[in-house]
């Protein structure tokens, strides 16, 4: 089974309860389970709205990258997430993000791996990081902490370390 990390963000209604049931939802389909802290970070490609509260998940998963992406979409429903009203890198209730799945490399107009601005971002870099600290990207063998390391600040802050779960 693949070791799979998720990223999650919110930063519409209550959005520290929103990660958190989320968290919980995930939990039920990964084997191995681990959360993140959360961490409040500032919104870096359209910056007109609220801060985001950010996380990650890491676990095993016996399905496919597609079933894992459609149970993802579910979760994000559940929770009032519409794609098709929403703006880029606007506000959300609930965004998941598939950050990696194993060591595969997928390149598909519906879904790509490793997630393609994940090098771009210190929101899902930290609590990436947080659950793997030696992660290295598939593809090119680099460090993920190396790629942090050469980011600006970004905004992110740990605000509840080690979740509870």
């Amino acid at each position: 089974m693949p070791l799979v990390v998720l990223g999650l963000g919110s930063n519409l209604g209550d959005s520290r309860r929103i990660v958190r049931e989320a968290i919980t939802a995930l939990e039920q389909v990964l084997a191995e389970f681990r959360a993140s802290s959360l961490y409040e970070t500032s919104p870096i490609h359209v910056t007109d709205q609220a801060r985001f509260i950010n996380g990650a998940v890491a676990g095993l998963y016996t399905g496919t990258p597609g079933e894992l992406l459609s149970y993802i979409h579910e979760v994000e429903a559940r929770f009032g997430r519409n794609r098709l009203a929403e703006r880029r890198w606007g506000e959300r209730l609930l965004d998941i993000d598939i950050l990696l799945f194993g060591n595969l490399v997928i390149n598909e107009p519906e879904l790509e791996i490793p997630h393609p601005r994940l090098g771009e971002r210190r929101f899902a870099l930290e609590p990436l990081l947080e659950l793997l600290p030696d992660a290295i990207e598939p593809g090119t063998g680099l460090l993920y902490r190396s790629i942090r390391d050469a980011l600006p600040e970004q905004g992110v802050k740990r605000i509840i370390p080690s979740f509870p779960m």
